[in-house]
């Protein structure tokens, strides 16, 4: 059975940095790797994502802020996240989908950062 945990979620002064990590258990091939993340009362936003050749894209909001990494070998995404602000707090989940035609989505439970002033 797949499972994708993440972790690295904290409470950080605004300007500061964290690093989330997010890793699969059990089989499974990857197409791509992403990172969302929730806000309170708010829909769930695309934070970043990349491909197994390495192409990212980010939100518009955290763009030049924060950087994805991955290995495709050890099922391990990475998010670093620098000059946090504020509006950063949420809740950040993992999502990988699966190779193949179905691209079945996988997804972790989530992790918390909070950033205060």
């Amino acid at each position: 059975q797949v499972q994708l945990v993440e972790s690295g979620g904290d409470s950080v002064q605004t300007g500061g940095s964290l690093k989330l990590s997010c890793a699969a258990s059990g089989f499974l091939s990857v197409r791509i790797m992403r990172w969302y993340r929730q806000k309170p009362g708010k829909e769930r936003e695309f934070v970043a994502s990349i491909d197994r050749s390495g192409n990212t894209i980010y939100g518009e909001s955290v763009e030049g802020r924060f950087t994805v990494s991955a290995s495709y070998v050890r099922n391990v995404v990475r998010l670093q996240m620098d000059r946090l602000q504020l509006d950063d707090t949420a809740t950040y989940t993992c999502n990988m989908d699966e190779t193949g035609l179905t691209g079945r989505p996988f997804w972790g439970p989530g992790t918390r950062v909070t950033v205060f002033s």
